[in-house]
């Protein structure tokens, strides 16, 4: 897959702001500063599509990108910047949870993680919360440009194992500055939307 098309269109806070539940949605994310605007600006080919800040946590919306007309890139708020107030982290948390709990053409929230730091423990608390939906499966590991190569597969254990990840999980090291890493998550994404789509209604009758 190639991506010749991309375009922001809905910025969101209420679900009522959504577009409309007519195309599979992949979510990205991640802690503020993670490098998810400009791993989303490399997938796509586009400079400014999604605005690379200088504040972390200044991103405090859900912003939905449309992709060759067929399917959703959403960009989620990042999480963890320490100076947010107590009433902005709480509404954070109620943004999220009505998007992820809720939106039913959503197939898979990927997560990043900055490969030279061992995940914190909001990273670990987002990952249980994707498995808890089965939205979980798929890491990043942004920045791999910042390491050796002696140190990355060390760096990868690292994550899989601090984030309890299963056998099958994918970690994919991504440099958004040297542009490599990108062509395995877009494979991913292939495979995602070519496969048949889960319903959380289902997993929360069975208790999951």
């Amino acid at each position: 897959m190639k991506i010749n098309k991309s375009e922001l269109e809905a910025i969101a806070v209420k679900p009522r702001q959504y577009p409309p539940e007519n195309l599979p949605e992949i979510a990205f994310a991640g802690r503020s500063n993670v490098g998810k605007s400009s791993l989303l600006n490399n997938l796509t080919g586009r400079k400014k599509l999604a605005h690379v800040s200088g504040n972390p946590g200044k991103t405090r919306t859900i912003n939905f990108y449309k992709i060759n007309d067929n399917f959703r890139i959403v960009d989620l708020p990042g999480y963890g910047y320490a100076k947010l107030s107590k009433s902005m982290t709480e509404g954070w948390a109620e943004m999220m949870e009505a998007y992820i709990s809720r939106r039913e053409n959503l197939r898979k929230v990927i997560q990043l993680v900055d490969i030279r730091h061992e995940p914190s423990k909001l990273d670990i608390q987002m990952y249980d919360y994707l498995r808890y939906y089965g939205l979980d499966g798929i890491v990043v590991a942004t920045k791999a440009d910042k390491i050796s190569s002696n140190q990355k597969q060390k760096s990868l254990n690292i994550i899989r194992k601090t984030l309890n990840m299963n056998k099958d999980d994918v970690i994919i090291p991504i440099s958004s500055l040297k542009k490599t890493g990108t062509e395995n998550l877009i494979k991913e994404i292939e495979l995602i939307l070519s496969s048949k789509p889960d319903s959380k209604m289902e997993e929360d009758e069975h208790g999951k």
